[in-house]
């Protein structure tokens, strides 16, 4: 990865590099894995493995899972991942309805909920509507401390073992920058920089697609189309449209828009 002046973009090569490794631990569940499959499965040093396990383990995102027979040497340490020591918020807001689901590491949902909402209610009722339901998901999953007062300004701020929020909507949108475009049948909204905005409510990483090509992505971490396969996610609701899956990723287009194609 290169950064603008050619240099290497070491931050986020590191994120990147430790992205590998956490989805490693994922999959491979409770048995756990070694450092040593580690390197091989991503490419890594084993220097860089277990630079990268040590702050893991250190941050309590992975632990110890007994040891392995090897065929030669000392038994392996194995490592798993620890799917309670960190949350994720997924948000999704269609035309009438906002859904809040609260998941861990593994991706298995621990809350859920649903409330009206228009989104021609402009920004403020439905970024308010997303905050409120942030704050009331993971107070019921006890990530806030009993009776915890709502920070000063109105924002959430940043709640131990949250560690962001995906927001998906209908399109046409930039997932880069986080700008909505003009978004099927409301019009309004063109422009509005929804990721900062709830950056700025909430206090912790934002990320915003389309509705369609998370749910595309989500199917392909499922296991959909198997390891890099390609296919095709259909919506068919309130507007109608799809989410592509090419080699494994998700295709966006050069604007965010394909699979835009129809109402």
């Amino acid at each position: 990865m290169r950064g603008a002046a050619g240099g290497a973009n070491l931050l986020a090569l590191r994120s990147h590099n430790t992205a590998l490794v956490l989805d490693l631990l994922r999959t491979a569940g409770a048995g756990g894995i070694s450092r040593l499959e580690l390197a091989e499965r991503t490419g890594l040093t084993p220097q860089a493995v277990s630079k990268i396990t040590a702050r893991l383990r250190q941050d309590g995102l992975a632990a110890e899972a007994g040891r392995r027979a090897s065929t030669g040497g000392k038994p392996r340490t194995v490592l798993r991942l620890v799917p309670e020591a960190g949350h994720a918020l997924g948000v999704h807001l269609d035309r009438d309805e906002l859904r809040a689901v609260l998941v861990d590491l593994d991706g298995a949902v621990v809350g859920e909920r649903r409330d009206p909402l228009h989104l021609g209610a402009g920004a403020e009722a439905v970024v308010e509507g997303v905050a409120r339901a942030a704050r009331d998901l993971v107070a019921e999953a006890s990530l806030l401390p009993e009776g915890a007062a709502r920070p000063p300004g109105g924002a959430l701020g940043v709640v131990p073992g949250l560690l962001g929020l995906g927001v998906a909507l209908p399109g046409p949108l930039d997932h880069v920058r986080g700008v909505l475009h003009r978004v099927t049948g409301f019009p309004e909204w063109d422009g509005f920089p929804l990721r900062d905005a709830l950056v700025r409510r909430l206090g912790v990483p934002v990320v915003v697609d389309k509705d369609t090509n998370a749910a595309a992505l989500g199917l392909a971490v499922g296991g959909e189309g198997g390891d890099g396969g390609s296919f095709a996610y259909l919506h068919l609701g309130t507007g109608l449209g799809a989410g592509l899956v090419i080699g494994g990723g998700v295709h966006r287009g050069a604007r965010t828009g394909a699979g835009e194609f129809g109402h």
